[in-house]
């Protein structure tokens, strides 16, 4: 495995990180479980989760699945940097009672403790907001942060989706608080939606943060869906489905595939080990439904891409230039 600092930190993590949103909605128990051993075992030690995975009445339901793979020992979290998110409503189904939800400081000291009991654990490593609250300034978020450190119950903080703005905005409050602040950043990041390059990213890296791709594969479309589907091995869904319908997108994707077919090499890997180049990507999250999943995420790591094969990727996708020549001139 290989490691790499978490933004300006001292943290040494995984260059992937284990995604578990699958955990529960479609993966059971025992084979979360499975996964995670095994993603210990190669030497992934960053896990990321959220406070409303499970989704819909089972929200919460994923950090209890990592909380009872946490009991079982072993030096299981110990060994495991992990990271949650905070935003979504916790509120059961038809509740109208407020704020259960964004980052006010109640919403967020209730939330890191359920979390903490769901997770079976007293700390957290990385705690995330897992979108913009337009409504709670930066000066109280960064206050109930403050106090949860003091109290140990977590070590840094991150974003999610946020506009590079918001990530400076956020980082320049803390400054002025004498705080360490965000120290990464997740966004949507791939071959085939490179909008982050623009501002997103070179404001994570103006202030230090690592950034942490989701959604690597776009939602399988970079995952080797058409030749999947002639093959009759699986069909496209979701988002890669609809965005087979655009000509232009397929066309793409056609000619990704045969590129890479011509090397011998595999799409999803190739996907994965492209973001492994990016400037400032401390690591790609990987979703995966099987061990068989992980065993092809981790090879990714093994791939070298010549200088040639990253050339004819950009002309393939494109990515949109600097800011702000991208859209200015």
């Amino acid at each position: 495995m290989k490691y790499t600092q978490l933004g300006r930190t001292g943290l040494k993590v995984s260059r992937l990180v284990l995604g578990t949103m699958n955990f529960g909605p479609q993966t059971d128990e025992p084979t979360s479980h499975g996964i995670l051993d095994a993603a210990l075992d190669s030497g992934l030690n960053f896990v990321d989760t959220a406070n409303v995975y499970g989704w819909g009445e089972n929200k919460g339901r994923t950090e209890e699945i990592i909380g009872t793979w946490f009991s079982q020992g072993g030096g299981r979290r110990e060994k495991t940097v992990l990271a949650t998110k905070v935003y979504g409503s916790m509120a059961a189904e038809g509740d109208p009672w407020p704020n259960y939800d964004r980052l006010s400081a109640l919403n967020i000291r209730r939330a890191v403790d359920a979390s903490l009991k769901r997770l079976n654990t007293d700390y957290i490593d990385v705690y995330q907001f897992h979108h913009v609250d337009r409504n709670t300034p930066f000066e109280e978020i960064w206050q109930a942060v403050e106090v949860l450190i003091q109290q140990g119950k977590v070590l840094y903080a991150g974003s999610s989706n946020f506009p590079g703005w918001k990530i400076a905005q956020a980082s320049e409050t803390a400054a002025r608080r004498g705080t360490v602040g965000l120290v990464s950043e997740q966004c949507l990041y791939n071959l085939a939606e490179r909008r982050a390059e623009m501002e997103v990213i070179p404001a994570a890296q103006e202030y230090g943060l690592g950034v942490i791709p989701w959604s690597p594969l776009h939602g399988g479309l970079l995952g080797g869906v058409i030749k999947k589907e002639v093959e009759g091995s699986r069909r496209a869904s979701g988002r890669s489905a609809d965005a087979l319908t655009n000509t232009s997108v397929r066309a793409q994707v056609q000619a990704y595939e045969d590129l890479l077919d011509k090397h011998g090499l595999e799409p999803g890997e190739t996907a994965l080990a492209w973001l492994l180049t990016r400037p400032g990507v401390t690591g790609p999250i990987v979703g995966p439904r099987t061990s068989e999943q992980l065993e092809s995420a981790l090879r990714a790591l093994e791939l070298e891409l010549e200088d040639e094969l990253l050339t004819a990727l950009d002309e393939i996708f494109p990515g949109p230039g600097p800011s702000p020549e991208a859209f200015a001139w």
